[in-house]
C-alpha cells in the first residue's frame, strides 16, 4: 500500500470485492462552482456512477494524504474552504509534505488514480493548448500527463475557450488516442461538435475496453481519451 494514500470505506471495500471504480477529480468542486452547487454537483455525479454499478472515488489532498473516496464532510469542507489550494503534478509533493487542503486537476487526480490502481477517470473538460500558446507556452500540464500516465480519461472534450485543432495535434504527437462515443465528432466541453473529429469512433463499451486494454498490453504507457 502506498504510504500517501487513504482510501474510504467504501472505496476499500469496493477493492476487496473487486467493484469497478471510477475516480473523480476535485478542483471543479474548490474552484470550479459556487456553494452549495458545488457539493450538490460533486454527490449527483457520485449517484450516478453508483446507478451505474461502479464506485465513486472522488480524489483530494487532506491532511497529508490522498484521499481516495471522501466523505459527506471532506466534500463540505472542499466545498468551502477558501484556501483549498488547486493541485497538478508540480504541486503534489507541496500540498503533502505542508498538509495543505489540496483538490486535484486532471493531471494530479490521474497521478493519483494510478497510485491507487484506478484506470478510469471521468471528468468534465480536459485542459489543452491555449491560444496563442506560439507564443506564451501556455499548455495544460494535462496534456503531458495523458502522455505518460496509464489511465483512461472519460470526458467531454476540452474547454471550448481552448486552440482545439492544436490540442489534437499535441495528443497526437504524444501518441494519446482519442475515442469518440456515440458521433465521430470530438466534442467542446458543453457542445456535442467542435469542428474536429476524434480519431476513432468506438460505441460498444466492450469494444472501448477492449481498446484500452490492448493498448496497455502492448506496453504503450499513457492515457487513452
Amino acid at each position: 500500500m502506498h504510504q500517501f494514500l487513504l482510501f474510504s470505506a467504501e472505496v476499500a471495500a469496493a477493492r476487496a470485492a473487486g467493484k469497478a471504480i471510477v475516480a473523480l477529480e476535485s478542483t471543479i468542486i474548490s474552484h470550479g462552482m459556487p456553494y452549495p452547487q458545488n457539493v450538490q454537483m460533486a454527490r449527483e455525479v457520485e449517484q450516478i456512477i453508483r446507478d451505474g454499478g461502479a464506485v465513486p472515488a472522488t480524489i483530494a489532498i487532506i491532511g497529508g494524504k490522498i484521499c481516495v473516496g471522501l466523505s459527506a464532510e471532506q466534500l463540505e469542507l472542499l466545498g468551502t474552504a477558501p484556501d483549498a489550494l488547486k493541485v497538478s503534478r508540480r504541486d503534489l509533493p507541496y500540498a503533502l509534505a505542508q498538509n495543505k487542503l489540496g483538490a486535484t486537476t486532471v493531471a494530479a487526480t490521474m497521478i493519483c488514480a494510478e497510485l491507487a490502481g484506478i484506470q478510469v477517470f471521468v471528468t468534465g473538460g480536459i485542459g489543452g493548448v491555449h491560444r496563442g500558446a506560439a507564443t506564451s507556452f501556455d499548455i495544460s500540464a494535462d496534456l503531458q500527463e495523458l502522455a505518460q500516465t496509464s489511465v483512461a480519461v472519460v470526458c467531454a472534450g476540452v474547454k471550448s475557450i481552448l486552440d482545439i485543432g492544436l490540442t489534437l495535434e499535441y495528443l497526437e504527437t504524444h501518441g494519446v488516442p482519442v475515442l469518440s462515443v456515440g458521433q465521430r465528432g470530438f466534442p467542446a466541453f458543453f457542445t456535442r461538435e467542435s469542428g474536429f473529429d476524434a480519431d476513432f469512433q468506438i460505441d460498444a463499451a466492450a469494444e472501448q475496453a477492449a481498446f484500452i486494454h490492448t493498448k496497455w498490453q502492448l506496453g504503450l504507457k499513457g492515457g487513452v481519451v
